[in-house]
């Protein structure tokens, strides 16, 4: 039930025209309290789209309504129209629930650069059916509603001790930090202030989504939102909800990472003994980002060589003469230098584990990426067509 499976949230996905295959595209989700609190985190990049712009404003007081997104059409750069479109869609979702144009959130994902009085139109008329469409079982709809190269949807619950946390994910290619493609909407019954949420929101990502890194590219309309019913009654430990908000978080990230286009293995580079928390992060994502590597992964090809050409580009802390590289359990390189035979490894699975201990200190982490395939190249040169 995604978004749904807390209490005090309805949802809906529709079908507009948006897409031209005339699946559903727009999505409602409502809260309808007691709480009506939110929290987001944006896009770091700064091309932003007009929804993002709009929803930064309204996110400012921690209250949330509802919030609307679309496919099939990003709303980035399209100028004072398109940030005209972004107002009305919150004016009419606003009229048509009684609530106020300040507190509903905006997102739209698809092509940047298109949209016209059509598109608004098609908009416009998704929220008018969402809002009628509304219910408690709507979460399924409205995952299905937001997705674009998506070949799945993402959906996740967690439930603990008398509350519950849903959420749902699309994304499948520009997965790189500072969030991903991705439009993310996650709920809870728990009762939580602005605040607590904010913060939790803001742990959770940082070790989820903040670390896929599928193709080093930065969304326009990166937006992961949580919403909070306090319909449960149930007040949690900030510690405990974090941590159950990161298990659902780390459950998305790794389904987006499972889908991510054209990839034929999912990636995931373990960092140890780093000097701290921020070299273990710099180092694995210069292997994430390196498509010598990601190539060579493809061709099923175990190049530890890659691996610390990558790392040594990075200001990290360590010796390039004293680290250990292992592929699936296999430690092919140690101390800087040839370890058991590359025959040895098996990259035939999907899943595929890298371990880079670099052997000066205590700390670790962990960056999710894919590999480098044709098909990725043919689905992103033909995207616009």
């Amino acid at each position: 039930m995604s978004v749904t499976a807390a209490q005090g949230f309805e949802a809906a996905g529709v079908a507009v025209g948006l897409k031209s295959t005339g699946a559903k595209d727009v999505a409602v989700v409502v809260n309808r309290g007691p709480r009506k609190v939110g929290a987001a985190v944006f896009t770091t990049n700064r091309a932003k789209a007009n929804p993002i712009l709009w929803s930064q404003q309204v996110i400012g007081d921690g209250v949330v309504e509802a919030i609307v997104l679309n496919s099939g059409g990003a709303n980035c750069f399209t100028g004072p129209f398109g940030f005209q479109t972004t107002h009305q869609t919150a004016e009419k979702t606003a009229e048509l629930l009684g609530v106020s144009a300040g507190d509903v959130l905006v997102c739209s994902t698809g092509l940047i650069g298109t949209g016209d009085e059509v598109f608004r139109g098609k908009v416009l008329d998704g929220v008018e059916k969402g809002v009628a469409a509304l219910s408690a079982d709507g979460g399924e709809a409205a995952s299905l509603a937001i997705m674009t190269t998506d070949s799945r949807p993402k959906r996740a619950v967690v439930t603990r001790d008398g509350w519950t946390i849903g959420g749902m994910a699309k994304g499948a290619g520009m997965l790189a930090p500072g969030l991903a493609t991705m439009l993310v909407v996650i709920t809870t019954d728990a009762d939580l202030d602005a605040a607590g949420a904010d913060a939790a929101l803001r742990q959770a990502t940082r070790v989820s989504f903040d670390r896929l890194d599928s193709d080093g590219c930065m969304s326009t309309n990166d937006q992961v939102t949580l919403l909070v019913s306090g319909a449960s009654g149930i007040r949690p430990d900030g510690d405990a909800f974090a941590a159950a908000l990161t298990e659902l978080c780390l459950d998305l990230a790794a389904q987006l990472q499972g889908d991510a286009e054209g990839a034929s293995h999912d990636i995931t580079i373990e960092v140890i003994g780093a000097a701290s928390e921020d070299d273990a992060v710099t180092v694995g994502r210069s292997v994430a980002r390196n498509n010598l590597f990601k190539a060579a992964i493809f061709g099923n090809d175990p190049n530890w060589g890659r691996v610390l050409a990558a790392i040594g580009t990075t200001e990290a802390a360590f010796d390039p003469y004293d680290v250990d590289v292992s592929f699936n359990g296999v430690r092919v390189c140690t101390a800087g230098g040839p370890d058991r035979p590359r025959d040895e490894v098996d990259l035939a699975p999907r899943a595929t584990h890298i371990l880079i201990d670099l052997r000066v200190g205590d700390a670790a982490a962990t960056i999710l990426t894919n590999d480098l395939t044709h098909d990725y190249v043919h689905e992103n040169s033909a995207y616009s067509s």
